[in-house]
Parts: structure tokens; sequence; C-alpha cells
């Protein structure tokens, strides 16, 4: 059985404009040209539910609103009206994609449910929602529309033999909208059971792809950026997809929608090959101070979807030339629910990828080895998910504070078309972020939008009152990162300072930062803080599989800077460094009030250590002598055992021309 691509937008053109390149699944060698091996012919078809059960197992006392602890369990038990329009598409007998419809559910049970639920019973229906919706599927009321449960989480299977698809494990929550009808608002977004469909399948629409397209013809290119320009159109389904917990950590998956803007096709070919997008996926916290803006953290990494399989809708409304498969049109766009961008055998370690061309090694076919070996892996419900605390998720420990999600997609064609046209260059708008509420003390946590996408910028543009600036150290032959800092005045006589290092995309990493401090400056409460690392798999693209580690950096405090360093490449490549797509945070308070100065950024594989402007602690009218502080170390990762190192000494900074800031673009709705 196959996953589910989990969100795809309804398809704005023909089936036979929708193919114009061949189809690739790296899970099917039928598919594959004996040469190349990449997806060249089969069949593609689209299927409607010709009969179906449906179950749904609800907590009366849940939605009844009941003061009870003990959960009153009943079954609800449906059938789908025939020849529901509820389809997804098949190719080569794997499933590819839902698409949004319905199918109307006749109760085959009864249940004393809440007066506006019981009213509409006999008319309800299980909605495939767009993938702008926030959640994949929802209960709604046929005749008016209204909103009674969505569903989160669940996999989606699809058996080629029997012909059937199937719905597990969905959490059924309670709607913003019910919720307001019942009286009880704050219990919107409430888990009060789960859902399971199982479904026969007819086909409706047969088609055949030879050599990697339909017979016919290909619209031309629609977008209006010169070359391949992948950005993240929208960020969809925030889902917690297993329950349970591991060491204290839960495993989270964010449902992503690409979309070209450029005039070039993207390459969009599935593992083993090597030329298709790689997707990290990160989680946010800002947080603290009077008004919970004054310090913005990352609480979790995910390590990368490979892609697979382009489809070719229109989310971003650029207008699609109709081409898919193994390659993104031009204007189209390309969506991943959460339960695809969390099925875990698809998500590869960034070990592997050079985060600025986006190239990673070609696995052998069926071979061990490559970025796409999970051989030895025995995944767990964390496993290789965006990872996180669940302290740092516990609504009732972080009262206040606002949560983003964050995307990015790295992608190899963006890589070499910038190498052969170098005012072509793509590479920089990849990420963007959405800001999402989080429900819940304890796993299993839910998750709604609670806003749009901004797109092509990262999470920390959403640092409120900070000030942030885009450097570029070595522009054409790697990324980008952002310096983010913030001064707050908590009390009298006491000002906290407070850093965000975030990489973007610049492979080579960050190893050490330095903060001059103003002669007779106090500083005290020095910290440290990074998002917990993954642990070591085999085959992981990390020295000796060990996975990176997560040892706090060490800090050193003399009379006029303080420096917060991780090991050096030399003596430790699976060092604490900050990698591509990771946010790292140094904070203290200090006695005296900020004013501008340059902090020094030390670089972990290659490169000379650049300064940056930021705010320090100004000088102090009555210098006296600072003893070395202690740091308080926050990092939320568990330390990995890694070798013991003879500190080397930071090299004096050079200092570099002034950082080239690119424009930042501005959010679209």
């Amino acid at each position: 059985m196959s996953k589910l691509k989990l969100t795809v937008t309804g398809f704005m053109l023909p089936l036979v404009l929708l193919f114009g390149a061949s189809w690739a699944d790296s899970r099917n060698p039928g598919t594959k040209d004996t040469q190349t091996g990449y997806a060249q012919s089969g069949t593609l078809q689209k299927m409607i539910v010709e009969n179906a059960s449906v179950t749904m197992q609800v907590d009366l006392n849940g939605l009844n609103g009941s003061n009870s602890l003990v959960a009153r369990p009943v079954t609800l038990e449906f059938a789908a009206a025939a020849n529901s329009f509820f389809p997804i598409l098949v190719f080569n007998d794997l499933l590819r994609a839902a698409e949004p419809g319905s199918m109307s559910l006749i109760p085959q049970s009864v249940a004393s449910l809440p007066v506006r639920l019981g009213a509409s019973f006999k008319q309800l229906a299980l909605e495939k929602l767009p993938s702008n919706q926030g959640f994949d599927l929802a209960v709604r009321d046929t005749k008016t529309g209204f909103t009674f449960l969505n569903v989160e989480g669940g996999e989606y299977d699809y058996d080629a033999v029997a012909h059937s698809f199937t719905i597990t494990g969905g959490r059924l929550l309670i709607s913003k909208q019910f919720a307001n009808v019942l009286g009880r608002p704050s219990d919107a977004g409430s888990i009060i059971g789960k859902i399971s469909v199982g479904a026969a399948m007819k086909p409706i629409e047969i088609d055949r792809v030879v050599n990697g397209k339909l017979q016919s013809a290909v619209m031309p290119a629609v977008g209006t950026v010169p070359g391949p320009d992948v950005i993240v159109g929208e960020l969809l389904d925030l889902v917690q997809l297993d329950n349970g917990e591991v060491n204290g950590r839960v495993g989270i998956s964010l449902g992503t929608d690409a979309c070209n803007q450029g005039t070039e096709n993207v390459g969009w070919f599935a593992l083993p090959a090597n030329d298709h997008p790689f997707i990290p996926q990160n989680l946010y916290r800002m947080s603290g101070g009077a008004d919970n803006t004054q310090k913005f953290e990352q609480i979790g990494q995910s390590w990368g979807k490979h892609a697979f399989a382009a489809a070719s809708s229109n989310t971003c409304g650029f207008g699609c030339n109709g081409v898919g498969g193994e390659r993104l049109g031009s204007g189209c766009s390309d969506a991943y629910g959460g339960s695809l961008n969390g099925w875990q055998d698809g998500i590869g370690s960034r070990g592997w990828v050079n985060p600025f061309t986006g190239n990673f090694p070609q696995g052998p076919t069926g071979g061990p080895g490559g970025p796409d070996d999970h051989t030895g892996h025995s995944h767990d419900v964390t496993a290789h998910r965006i990872l996180v605390d669940v302290d740092d998720l516990n609504t009732s420990l972080n009262p206040g504070a606002t949560y983003f999600a964050e995307a990015s997609y790295i992608v190899p064609h963006e890589g070499t078309w910038c190498q052969s046209h170098p005012t072509e260059c793509n590479m920089y708008n990849n990420a963007s972020y959405r800001q999402y509420n989080v429900f819940g003390i304890n796993q299993p946590f839910s998750f709604a939008a609670a806003g749009s996408t901004v797109r092509m910028q990262p999470a920390i543009m959403a640092w409120t009152g900070a000030t942030v600036n885009q450097i570029e150290p070595d522009p054409g032959n790697d990324g980008i990162w952002f310096m983010g800092y913030k001064v707050t005045n908590p009390s009298a006589g006491v000002w906290h300072y407070e850093y965000a290092l975030y990489n973007q995309n610049l492979d080579r990493a960050m190893q050490s930062f330095s903060v001059p401090l103003g002669l007779g400056a106090n500083i005290s409460n020095i910290s440290f803080h990074a998002p917990p690392q993954h642990p070591g798999w085999p085959h992981d693209g990390t020295v000796g599989d060990a996975g990176y580690s997560s040892t706090p950096w060490d800090v050193v405090q003399d009379a006029s800077s303080i420096t917060w360093s991780t090991e050096t490449f030399a003596t430790n490549q699976n060092a604490n460094a900050i990698r591509f797509a990771t946010l790292y945070n140094f904070r203290f308070d200090a006695d005296q009030p900020p004013e501008t100065a340059n902090a020094t950024v030390g670089f972990f594989k290659t490169g000379s250590p650049m300064m940056v402007a930021i705010q320090v602690p100004a000088a102090g009218a009555t210098p006296t002598p600072t003893a070395t502080a202690t740091a308080t170390a926050t990092a939320t990762a568990t330390a990995t055992p890694t070798p013991t190192a003879t500190p080397r000494p930071t090299p004096s900074p050079r200092p570099s021309p002034p950082p080239r800031p690119r424009p930042t673009p501005a959010p679209r709705p």
C-alpha cells in the first residue's frame, strides 16, 4: 500500500494537460526507464467512491460539555452515498493525491447528541477541503455548510488489488463555529474522538502516460521570474500525526504547497535521483517579557522531506502551464500535506544536503548508503519529524506565547541554473512562515492556523520589535543568514539584550558569536538556547552516523567582550554549529543602556570571521572590574557525546566590507 500525498488543491486544467512530464515514484521500479532510472510510462486513474463506511468514535461527555472526568464513548456508524464524488488520483497503482470533494453520510446508528448536531445528523457530509483551509477534512451540514468537526492527522492508504481506499487514525476536533454555538468557545480545537473511512473506489478517468508525457499540447511558460524559482506558497496543516512522546518529546509535521514563479519548469525527479527539492520544517516560539515578545526561539526542527512527482495545480494564482510529474511546471504548484511530509521513510537527513547549491549525493538504486537509505532505522513516533519538547508546547507553561511554523524548499535546479545564469539566482526566497495556535497541556497537541502564510520570508521576520538584518558573506558562492536583536528595559537600571542568529541557507554554518561590552558594563543572567538535534541514525550523513552534537556553546567573558563558541570543524565535524534552517539565541542582562557596535561572527567550515552591527551595553560612567560570569545553558536538547577537544583560540576578526543586504520581498497575503 502507498502513502498519500495528503493535500492537493483542485486541478485547474484537464488531466490531459496535467501530466505534461513523466510521473515519478521511487517506490515503483516498474515505471522507470532502465537507463535513466526515472519514471517514463504508466497509467493514471482518477477514482471516486463507489461505496464506503465511515466510523466516528466520539466521547459524548466531551461533546456535550460534561464536567465528568470519565469519557462516555459512543460509536457513530455511517454509510456513504453511492458514487460520492470524493476523488483520488492513482498512478501505477500508487496513491498520489486526494482532491477536494465530499461524501454524504447516511446514519446507521443513533446517539444522544447536542441539539444542533442532532438536528443535522441525517444531512452530514465528510468533505475533503482545499489545501488552504488549515484542515484536510471536515464534517459539515450539507444544506447549511455549518462545520461541526475538523479532522486532524490520520493515515491515507490505497490497496490496488482490492481497489480500496482507507483513512485511519484521524482525530475529530470541535470546530470554532460549533464551539461558539455550544457556548463553549474555549473548546474550539478540543479532541473529542477519532474517525476512520473504508471505501471501495471505481475509476472515472483512465489516461496512459507514454515516454514521459500524454499526447497533448503543453502550455508555454507563464511564470514571471527568469529561471526556476520555487517558493512556499502556502503552509498547510501543522499536526502531531501519532500520539505518544519519546524522552519528553513529540514529533510534529507541517504541510507545504510549493509554487514555481519562474519561467523554467523545475526538476522534481524522485529518489534515488538527486534533482528534486528537499523540504526542512521548523517550529518557533515568541515569548517572554511584559508583552511576550522579548525572545524569539526555535523549539523544533525536522530532517527534510524528499519531494517526488509534482502535481500541477495553481495555488499561487500564477497560471499553471500544465507540466507535472518529473518537473513542476512554470506557474504551477505542488502540495504535500502534513501526513506525507511526516511519512518517515520519505524524510532524509539534513547532513547530506548543501543548502545553497541544493546538491546531495545520488543514492544507488536499491543499494545501501544513500540519502534515502533507512536500513537500520526503527522509527518511533518522533523519528525524523519536527522534534519538540512537550514543555515547549504545554500551554500552561507558556501563557501568552506565539508560535510560528516555517518551511523552506532547497532546490538543486535553482543551484545549477545559478551557476550558468549568475544573474538569475533564486535561492534566497525559499522560506515562508505562518502563525499557528497550540492547544493542549500534554500530548497529543492540536494546532490551528492563526493567520495567512507570509511568503518568501523566514520566521525570524515575525519577531515583534526586533531589528533583523539579512547578511550575505560570500555573494554568488554561499547563502544568506539573518542577524536579529532586541534590547528591552524590564526594570529600572536593567537592560535585557537578546540576540538571534538564523542561518537560512549558508553552507559554511556559524561557530562563534562575540559581543563587545562597554567599559565598566556589568552583565548577568547569561544564557544560550538551541533547538533539539535529532539523534544519530544509520546513513544520516554525519561522521560515524553519530548525529549532530547538542552540547551547549562554551562562553568566555572578559572586561571588553563576551564570546560564545562551539568546537571547530577541524576538531569535530559533528559539532553543534548553526547549520542551515536553524536559529540559535544568545542573551544576557546588563546595567548599561544600548549603543551600536559590531559583533563578530565566526564560521564553521570556511571563511574569515565577519562583523555585523548590533546593540551592546554602553560604557559605564565608573568602570569597575567585571568577574567572569558563569553561563546558564538553556539549550533544549540533551547533549550528544562528542570527542573531547582542546579549545582553540578564536581567530582575530578581520573587518569585512559592509554586508550587502538583499531586498526582502513584501509579505503576500
